[in-house]
């Protein structure tokens, strides 16, 4: 249940991020971040808000741990559109967090409309100062997937 503790207090972030998804694309932008986590519910959920000073935007993640099932759901919001995206859900296993979700894709990264996409959350290379955080859709029912956006943390 308290998986995410690694990850409470203040990070600075270093992201590279996909430009055209979908469209066997090699150009990344890179921009920077910093991000607060807080825990709640004694470990069992978390919340981080992140800004991103050069996009002039922010993003907000709730991560909560269903005590039934043994595994976390994980919630996404921008400022640019204010919906809580769907969750991607699973576990952590020797270090590493994997979660797994439906999500829709249109071009525009911004929204959760159009074609059906799968979408997988890793969190890896976890210590007490860094962390890694990838993302990575699949248009093809999870057969292939194209990594789209990388967060690199350091504690800050």
């Amino acid at each position: 249940m308290n998986d995410f503790d690694f990850f409470i207090g203040s990070w600075n972030v270093t992201n590279r991020r996909l430009t055209k998804l979908f469209a066997g694309s090699d150009d990344w932008e890179t921009f920077p971040g910093t991000t607060t986590c807080r825990q709640i519910f004694n470990g069992g959920g978390n919340t981080e808000e992140i800004l991103f000073p050069t996009l002039g935007s922010r993003g907000f993640t709730l991560r909560l741990f269903d005590l039934e099932r043994e595994e976390w759901s994980i919630y996404w919001s921008s400022s640019r559109t204010g919906l809580l995206d769907p969750p991607v859900v699973g576990t952590f296993r020797d270090g590493r967090g994997d979660f797994y979700g439906d999500a829709a894709h249109d071009g525009n990264p911004l929204t959760q409309e159009g074609e059906p996409i799968k979408m997988h959350f890793v969190w890896s290379d976890i210590t007490a100062t860094s962390a890694r955080w990838e993302q990575e859709f699949s248009a093809d029912g999870g057969q292939t997937w194209e990594s789209n956006w990388i967060m690199e943390f350091t504690r800050a």
